[in-house]
């Protein structure tokens, strides 16, 4: 898939990933590529640094089974009104989307 038209997604996804299961980042990272959808590190990370900035998600700190501490993300209740209004902007533009291109 194009990566702009992946970009353009990634933060819905996300904020829908975390809306089921408070993570990590690492992972986010698998559990986007478990549904085929390969996001590096260094897209992951400033999305979520951005999601945080804007209030969309909170952040706490997991001990790990082994190594340092986990960032753990959470959906706030900014976040998840934030995921509701992009859901619905996707399931309209993806409808008109798939509209035209059904045509012949």
């Amino acid at each position: 898939m194009d990566s702009q038209l992946r970009k353009g997604v990634l933060e819905m996804v996300v904020l829908t990933l975390l809306a089921k299961q408070p993570s990590y980042g690492g992972e986010l990272l698998e559990r986007l590529a478990a549904k085929d959808l390969e996001v590096s590190e260094g897209t992951l990370y400033p999305l979520l640094s951005r999601v945080k900035k804007a209030g969309y998600v909170d952040t706490s700190w997991e001990p790990s089974p082994s190594g340092p501490p986990r960032k753990i993300y959470t959906v706030t209740t900014s976040g998840k009104n934030h995921l509701t209004d992009l859901t619905s902007q996707w399931q309209r533009f993806s409808a008109s989307v798939s509209a035209l291109v059904g045509k012949d």
